[in-house]
């Protein structure tokens, strides 16, 4: 007895449905057509769910991510250490101008002392943030960079040899699956094909015995 397949509404079906269904000889309907040749056309697929074929990429592109954010995380630390500096080199340019300032000035005794007071704090506090530089460039940033590079390795073709050897092992362990997904839409194709063709017999039986010019021999040859 025929199957009867519905068209219109894509279903949500998961692994498990698409399998059982394959082994009660049913088509899902919730596939698109893809090619019979290409293996690239065999792992596409038309659900979001990591668990369909090629969906593995988006898991697979988070190392280049990692790769990618460890450099600019580097770049942010870098930068910020670059503002310590600057600012250290700003708080030691304006003591010692007015240092000069002052030692050439009119103002004496406590007064004085409150202004140098004011100065010598901010030389200190130069020297806190440039230690602050120096601790992002030598520690933090050094340490990414060295995680960085025993995290990743990169190939001749500068590829990261770590998405590519991921990529190869979910593509091995989902090629038995592709291809019977791949099984699985030839026949849905195939089954839609024949019911064409079975629509065009049964409107060409229906035409012929109509006609009453045809003899029927003529019309058991329009029926072949």
């Amino acid at each position: 007895m025929a199957r009867k397949f519905k068209l219109g509404r894509r279903s949500k079906c998961g692994k498990l449905d698409h399998m059982l269904k394959y082994f009660r000889g049913a088509v899902c309907e919730c596939r698109s057509a893809m090619s019979h040749h290409s293996d690239d056309q065999a792992i596409l697929s038309a659900s979001d769910s990591f668990w369909e074929p090629g969906n593995y990429k988006r898991t697979t592109r988070r190392i280049d991510d990692g790769h990618r954010l460890c450099s600019e995380l580097q770049a942010l630390v870098q930068e910020r250490a670059d503002i310590e500096k600057t600012y250290a080199k700003s708080l030691k340019g304006w003591a010692k101008k007015w240092n000069d300032l002052i030692e050439k000035g009119p103002e004496y005794g406590t007064m004085e002392a409150a202004w140098k007071g004011a100065l010598g704090e901010a030389e200190r506090l130069c020297e806190l943030h440039l230690r602050v530089r120096d601790s992002l460039v030598n520690d933090v940033i050094t340490q990414i960079k060295n995680w960085q590079k025993d995290s990743y390795h990169k190939s001749m073709i500068n590829q990261l040899k770590e998405r590519k050897e991921m990529d190869e092992a979910f593509k091995k362990a989902q090629k038995p699956w592709a291809k019977l997904l791949q099984k699985v839409e030839r026949a849905r194709q195939d089954y839609h094909m024949a019911c064409k063709q079975e629509r065009t017999a049964c409107n060409q039986e229906r035409n012929a015995g109509g006609d009453s010019s045809l003899s029927p021999d003529q019309v058991s040859w329009l029926l072949m």
